[in-house]
């Protein structure tokens, strides 16, 4: 929002909230009526609804690209994207919506706009000289009036609120800065409508010019390699690059030009850096990380709340959106290429103080962890990730969700045992999972329910409790006599077999089936897996996986991990921190397992939190 917010600040539709497409209803049933109806065949209306589409995925191609090309390095702007910017710039797609409504208006109101043709050289050319002169020209005015501190005030500083600018950056105006906007880029298009010259490709190229030029000047990478001004040196005035417009963004009260920086020089406005910046971005190295967190695909949704997927789902908890069936194809297309092209890819970055992180994917789904013949893979996939971990000179590799399963690879110490010279530290986690989980439980609980597939934190946490007097019930014959042999004769008297159900604090993990009917009303849910139980009582609450709330020094969050809320990060992620920044040189995976307390007091001296339970939960 801008400081001071003038008139037509907001969007006509706002109020709609995530159902603002419904505007477009008009215009749907009106196209449909004159085509399957009264059988009249509009080359611009039907071709609306798939430059509408096209639109959509060319802006989403940039935005991935660009959190891609960022989290491993080559950053214009090093500095980080926080929440307050995702949810400022969530409705980037309104002037999409905008432009769909005015053609249609001036398609239904002008007999000239009806039935173009798919080609016309001449509307072509008429378009590329009326925006490199009075287009330009125009915009230029525009942009430097837009900075008077009247105008900024109330309109352009909600733009200038994102210092470091993503693709989408650069629709984020108010309503009214828009509707300016467009008018001015009404003129190329009005102009060859009324002069008979205009074409579908005229009309939807110079759009898709503007996107294009619009998403690589705010992208915060340096896409334009300088052999490309070398073969036509005056081309740097008639173009310009994400290192020219990312000064705007930061100095404010240079670099006016839209696409164009010849009016710049022309008026004396060019930042005198540009040049320089712009060689500099393009030495610049991809980031080497001083912790990486190895995690994985979940479902083949997932890649839609992924930080390169869909910025609004990834802002959020992790859940099951209905519109994303009409996504199928893509989905589909995904599944595919990680089977043709399975290798490990860069998700994100955060700096906490001066520690590098980076958070690594495997292209694997979580069924994939579930099928035996795939371990062979799997295993190779992780195992690559570390040896490039070691060559990065990375200082702690922590394996998270299904990355450090017994199956697997014995919780990670397959890899210690292959490559006993590592320098990089390989850590599954567990000991801080362990400690999040006791510190989750109430106070005066004095006896707790045990369900669920037994693991290296779930055999370490039975035995805490018993040791601490507190009762752990198994409702499962095997499970209690696995932990009670686990045990080695201390504390069995604390490991109760029984199936009344009626204890009020249930510890659960994979494998917990419909048996949640079976607890009593107001009963707590505390997970010790990585991933959360289904929520079938709404009588009951719910406790997060093991997870810990972040130090506010923790920089460039933007998405949310997994299922966990805002700058929560699991225990498993967490604990890899932790072992960087105490600078323990012993590898923690395997059967072995750190000192539970001292890990705990260790993540709490650096700022991390714990988590509430829910009904006393902020998040």
């Amino acid at each position: 929002m801008a400081s001071r917010p003038g008139i037509l600040t907001d969007w006509p539709w706002k109020p709609l909230g995530s159902f603002k497409y419904i505007i477009l209803a008009p215009w749907v049933i009106h196209s449909g009526y004159s085509l399957f109806v009264k059988k009249e065949w509009d080359s611009v209306q039907i071709s609306l609804l798939p430059f509408l589409f096209w639109r959509l995925l060319h802006s989403q191609i940039w935005i991935s690209l660009s959190r891609y090309r960022t989290a491993k390095g080559n950053r214009i702007v090093d500095k980080g994207i926080e929440f307050e910017q995702v949810d400022r710039e969530r409705g980037w797609d309104d002037q999409i919506l905008l432009n769909v409504i005015l053609y249609y208006l001036i398609n239904s109101l002008m007999s000239r706009a009806k039935n173009l043709p798919i080609w016309r050289t001449d509307g072509v050319i008429l378009t590329m000289l009326l925006h490199a002169g009075p287009v330009e020209f125009l915009y230029y005015w525009l942009h430097r009036a837009l900075h008077h501190h009247f105008l900024y005030s109330r309109y352009h500083s909600h733009h200038h609120s994102s210092i470091v600018t993503e693709p989408i950056t650069s629709v984020i105006h108010p309503f009214a800065e828009h509707l300016a906007y467009f008018t001015l880029f009404a003129i190329p298009q009005l102009t060859i409508v009324f002069t008979g010259t205009a074409s579908l490709v005229a009309l939807a190229g110079y759009i898709t010019y503007i996107d294009l030029m619009n998403n690589l000047g705010h992208c915060n990478f340096e896409i334009i390699p300088k052999w490309f001004f070398s073969i036509f040196p005056p081309l740097k005035y008639l173009m310009y690059t994400p290192t020219y417009h990312s000064l705007h963004h930061t100095q404010f009260r240079t670099n006016y030009s839209l696409f164009m920086p010849i009016y710049d020089y022309m008026y004396g406005t060019m930042d005198k850096t540009t040049d320089t910046l712009y060689e500099d971005s393009l030495k610049r190295q991809e980031d080497s990380p001083d912790v990486v967190y190895l995690t994985h695909l979940t479902t083949p949704e997932s890649i839609y709340h992924l930080r390169l997927g869909f910025a609004s789902l990834a802002s959020r908890p992790h859940s099951s959106e209905w519109y994303l069936w009409i996504m199928w194809p893509v989905t589909l297309c995904s599944m595919m290429l990680t089977w043709i092209y399975p290798r490990t890819f860069v998700l994100e970055r955060h700096l906490l103080n001066k520690l590098k992180l980076q958070t690594w994917a495997i292209p694997k789904y979580s069924i994939q962890y579930s099928l035996d013949w795939q371990n062979e893979s799997i295993n190779s996939l992780i195992e690559k990730s570390i040896l490039e971990a070691e060559q990065k000179g990375v200082k702690v590799l922590s394996l998270g969700l299904l990355n450090q399963g017994e199956k697997l690879n014995s919780y990670g110490g397959l890899y210690v045992h292959r490559h006993p010279k590592l320098k990089v530290r390989v850590v599954d986690g567990s000991s801080l999972s362990v400690a999040v989980v006791l510190n989750s439980i109430p106070k005066g609980t004095d006896q707790v329910l045990f369900r669920g597939n037994l693991t290296k934190v779930a055999y370490a946490v039975v035995f805490a409790l018993c040791q601490r007097g507190i009762k752990v019930v198994a409702v499962n014959g095997d499970e209690h006599a696995k932990l009670k042999k686990s045990f080695g004769g201390k504390f069995e008297s604390n490991l109760v077999l029984s199936k009344s159900y009626s204890e009020k604090i249930w510890l659960v993990g994979d494998g917990l089936n419909d048996e949640q009917i079976k607890a009593i009303k107001g009963t707590l849910f505390i997970p010790f897996s990585p991933f959360p139980p289904k929520k079938l009582r709404k009588d009951c609450l719910y406790h997060c996986t093991p997870a810990m709330g972040t130090p506010k020094s923790l920089e460039n969050v933007d998405s949310c991990e997994n299922w966990l809320p805002r700058r929560v990060l699991s225990a498993w992620r967490v604990a890899g921190i932790v072992h960087a920044l105490e600078g323990w040189n012993e590898h923690e995976c395997g059967y072995n397992m750190f000192n539970v307390e001292k890990v705990w007091e260790a993540s709490l001296r650096h700022g991390f939190q714990p988590i509430m339970v829910p009904s006393q939960s902020k998040f």
